[in-house]
């Protein structure tokens, strides 16, 4: 059965469904490319049921509002064409298994990092939007897999995904209650989700022969593991890892957790280079690892499939990666909390931005240049010596403060 989810408790116009579809755009660029170059070489029928049986999907349909089902029959080579599709990633905490290995052996579960994906309808524009963890919201009534339901209260963000697990035991539960948060405070409709674990972000990272990155400073964290020397580097998995949890120390930052989602925009733009450079995507070996580690790594919804991913990513084969956008939703201190943060009225813009689908910023998008060959002459003039110039700066972004898309420079070493 086709469903979407709609946003509880806020009012705005219907909007044809789907099922919940997500994956990080570096993996489904990837996975675009997979499907003309990896599945042509392997096999379509082999590959795809390997990667399919990969990932761990659950159904929370039951529990989140659907919207009324399509009018016309969708394109089978993308079911989400002339549609905008919003997907929500979400970084697991979970410290059970190896991930409990990795990042110590604690309790329960939470959503360590939250970012809602929207793709456009026009396949033109990617903007991913990091929301804050200790962000206060409107958290509302969840229903459980067991029955149970939660009462609708206010506070942290990521305490929606908490609720639902220590209330529902699961990730449908926890899954679910994200996705109704998410939707009554932005407007938006979640067509799907992802859950990336602490082991399969490692495995993604190592599968592409690790991330180049500058490391402008020298960078200690202690309780994330993390030791790095200022200068151009490659972090394998683990180091990768480190990178995006590390909070505290000498050259990291003041322990918060917004200070850190700026390096982990960066890394993931630094991954989404890596998969969109020459060397990955005509490397079919490198390709079934990078993809092989993706889906194994990730608990998504029972509407995934590889033939759903793969459509819409080979949609988006052409997007220039200076459309590409990465931000974090614009906040201040609450006023009721200084630990605590709240969404700004420029908040409210973007997300209102994001479900009628314009950027997200109110800019229009970069478009592709069109580079012409200098005029070629007959005649050879005199060459004045020229006066060396100084080389200009280079701009930066300041990444997890202001948005930056992939061409853009975030540090400089």
């Amino acid at each position: 059965m086709t469903l979407r989810h709609a946003a509880v408790q806020r009012p705005r116009a219907a909007r044809h469904s789907r099922r919940l579809r997500t994956h990080g755009v570096a993996r489904a660029i990837a996975l675009g490319v997979t499907a003309v170059v990896v599945f042509g070489a392997s096999g379509v029928a082999a590959v795809a049921a390997k990667l399919n049986g990969n990932m761990d999907k659950v159904d929370v349909s039951a529990l989140v509002n659907p919207m009324p089902t399509p009018t016309k029959e969708p394109d089978p080579d993308d079911p989400n064409a002339g549609q905008a599709v919003n997907l929500l990633i979400l970084g697991s905490d979970q410290r059970d298994g190896l991930n409990g290995e990795i990042g110590g052996d604690t309790e329960g579960m939470r959503s360590d990092t939250t970012m809602v994906l929207h793709i456009s309808a026009d396949r033109s524009r990617v903007e991913l939007v990091s929301i804050p963890r200790d962000s206060l919201v409107d958290i509302p009534s969840c229903t459980m897999t067991n029955g149970k339901t939660t009462r609708a209260t206010h506070g942290m963000f990521n305490s929606a995904f908490a609720t639902g697990w220590d209330n529902g035991g699961d990730m449908t539960s926890a899954a679910a209650c994200t996705i109704n948060t998410v939707q009554l405070n932005t407007g938006l409709t979640i067509d799907h989700f992802v859950v990336v674990d602490f082991a399969g972000f490692q495995q993604m990272v190592d599968s592409i022969g690790g991330v180049p990155m500058c490391i402008p400073h020298d960078m200690s964290s202690e309780q994330a593991q993390l030791e790095l020397a200022a200068g151009f580097q490659t972090l394998d998995g683990p180091t990768a890892l480190a990178y995006a949890r590390a909070r505290k120390g000498p050259g990291v930052g003041d322990g918060s957790d917004t200070n850190r989602i700026g390096n982990q925009q960066k890394l993931i733009a630094a991954m989404v280079r890596e998969v969109l450079s020459r060397d990955v995507l005509t490397n079919p070996q490198k390709l079934i690892s990078f993809l092989s580690a993706a889906t194994g790594s990730l608990t998504t919804d029972s509407g995934m499939s590889i033939g759903n991913m793969t459509g819409l990513a080979y949609n988006l084969r052409n997007i220039s990666s200076g459309n590409i956008t990465f931000m974090t939703i614009p906040f201040a201190a609450a006023k009721s909390d200084p630990n605590r943060v709240e969404w700004t009225s420029a908040a409210d813009a973007v997300w209102a931005n994001m479900v009628a689908d314009t950027p997200a910023l109110g800019e229009t998008p970069v478009a592709p240049v069109a580079t012409t060959p200098p005029p070629t002459t007959t005649t050879t003039a005199p060459v004045e010596p020229v006066a060396p110039v100084e080389p200009a700066p280079v701009e930066t972004k300041k990444a997890g403060q202001e948005a930056f898309s992939v061409d853009d420079t975030t540090d400089v070493c």
